[in-house]
C-alpha cells in the first residue's frame, strides 16, 4: 500500500490553472494569502542571483526607486544599499541577470518599475521571453514587444502579442504574475511536449492565455531546452528596477 501511495504522490499533486472566475482576486499580492511562494530576493543583496555567463554586471539591491518625470525621464534614480528591491545599474546596460536555482512548471510573480522608454524581460528557464516594455499610452495595434507579449523566434515570427495594453505610466510599479508549464522530456533526454505559457496578468489583466512555445526567443541563454531551467532578467535593454519577486513550483497536468 505505501508503495502505491507513492506512486499515486505525484499525480495527486498535480494541478491545474486557476479558474479565472472563481480565482479572480485584486489588491495584495498572491505571496501573501496564499501558501508555497518562496522570495527570490532576500531584502539585503544579491545571493541567490549571477550574471550570465558569470559576466561583470552593475545590478545592485536598493531601498528605494524614484522616477523623475521632469529633470530624468529616461532613467531611474536608486542608491546601492541593502534593501529589498534591485536595479541594473545607472544607465540600464548591464549583463543580464540569472538566478544560480532551476525549476520545472511554476507560477511567478515579481513587480517592476520602468524609465521613460524603457525595455526589459522575464525569460522563464532562461529561454523564453516575456516582454516588459513601456507600452503607456499606445493605442495602435500590439506586437510581440509590447508589454506582456511573448518574444519573437531568433529567426523573426512567432512569439504573442499581449491582449490589451494593460500598462501603466512610467515610474509607477507594475506587478507581472506568470503561469508556466515547462518542457516534457523523455528518458532519451529529447522534448517529448513543448513548453506553454499557461497564462499571463499585467496588473492582474488577462494578455496571455495556453501559448506553446515553439522554441526559445531572441537573446536566450545559451542553454538546452531541458525539465528544469533557471529564470533571467535582461539588463541591457533600458533602467528597470524589480521587487517582490516569488516563485511557487507546481506540476501542471
Amino acid at each position: 500500500m505505501r508503495y502505491l501511495a507513492l506512486l499515486l504522490a505525484p499525480f495527486a499533486l498535480a494541478q491545474q490553472l486557476p479558474d479565472l472566475y472563481h480565482a479572480e482576486t485584486h489588491g495584495d499580492p498572491p505571496f501573501l494569502y496564499e501558501t508555497g511562494w518562496k522570495p527570490l530576493l532576500n531584502g539585503r543583496d544579491l545571493a541567490g542571483w549571477h550574471a550570465e555567463n558569470n559576466a561583470a554586471h552593475e545590478w545592485f539591491t536598493a531601498q528605494s526607486v524614484v522616477w523623475r518625470r521632469v529633470f530624468s525621464p529616461v532613467r531611474l534614480t536608486a542608491k546601492a544599499a541593502p534593501g529589498d528591491r534591485i536595479a541594473n545599474g545607472k544607465e540600464g546596460k548591464t549583463a543580464n541577470l540569472v538566478t544560480d536555482a532551476a525549476f520545472g512548471d511554476f507560477e511567478l510573480y515579481l513587480e517592476f518599475l520602468l524609465a521613460k522608454g524603457s525595455n526589459s524581460g522575464v525569460f522563464l528557464h532562461g529561454l523564453y521571453e516575456i516582454q516588459i516594455f513601456d507600452s503607456y499610452g499606445y493605442n495602435g495595434p500590439l506586437t510581440v514587444g509590447d508589454c506582456g507579449g511573448i518574444y519573437e523566434l531568433p529567426e523573426g515570427g512567432g512569439g504573442s502579442p499581449p491582449a490589451r495594453n494593460a500598462a501603466r505610466p512610467p515610474g509607477e510599479w507594475q506587478s507581472l504574475r506568470i503561469w508556466f508549464q515547462a518542457p516534457r522530456v523523455d528518458a532519451a533526454g529529447k522534448i517529448a511536449a513543448r513548453p506553454k505559457v499557461l497564462r499571463v496578468l499585467l496588473n492582474d489583466m488577462l494578455l496571455q492565455e495556453n501559448f506553446t512555445l515553439a522554441g526559445p526567443t531572441l537573446s536566450h541563454m545559451k542553454i538546452p531546452e531541458a525539465a528544469r531551467n533557471p529564470i533571467m532578467l535582461q539588463g541591457d535593454h533600458g533602467p528597470v528596477a524589480y521587487r517582490n519577486i516569488y516563485v511557487r513550483e507546481l506540476n501542471f497536468r
